[in-house]
């Protein structure tokens, strides 16, 4: 697949009809995810609950075990880490911040970052009927022996978890 192929493929999944969770294209080397949900936070709520990242992502999908060990400082140049007392990673380092509108990320979570893939994950917040619309899209390209179209289900399914837990109103 070309990379103008892959880039038409994610804008159409950008522009399409709304979906909850999907794996719009994938293949050995690349992936393009689309997820959406509805908050009843206004976008400037949701925005500060998404920069809190240790309040809404899943403990399961960290290093250390411990959410509380996460911080995003959202600002271009900043970075989504995790630090412990054993070692520290950077998740993803910041490439467009527009509060309370886009977050985007160059973002290779867990295994995607020894693979030397690239993913950008962008996060979208508008206004809804009665609070928020937010969507993550994300889109990984790396070499034909990454063999992302076998991550593509495991990565999409974390990413559902935590659009889920970011737009809940229960405490995480």
């Amino acid at each position: 697949m070309t990379f103008r192929h892959l880039l038409f493929t994610a804008c159409c999944a950008f522009i399409s009809g709304p979906a909850l969770a999907d794996v719009v294209s994938s293949g050995s080397d690349h992936y393009v995810l689309r997820h959406e949900a509805s908050s009843e936070l206004a976008p400037e709520a949701l925005w500060d609950r998404l920069v809190n990242v240790s309040a809404w992502w899943h403990p399961d999908h960290t290093y250390s075990g411990d959410a509380a060990n996460l911080s995003l400082e959202a600002k271009a140049g900043g970075s989504w880490r995790e630090d412990w007392a054993q070692g520290s990673v950077i998740h993803g380092e910041v490439l467009y911040a527009n509060p309370p509108n886009i977050l985007r990320l160059e973002a290779p979570f867990g295994p995607l970052q020894g693979m030397a893939v690239n993913v950008v994950w962008s996060i979208s917040i508008q206004p809804g009927e009665t609070g928020s619309l937010v969507m993550f899209d994300e889109i990984a390209t790396g070499s034909d022996v990454s063999g992302l179209e076998q991550l593509a289900p495991a990565v999409d399914g974390v990413k559902q978890e935590a659009l889920e837990r970011l737009v809940s109103d229960r405490p995480s």
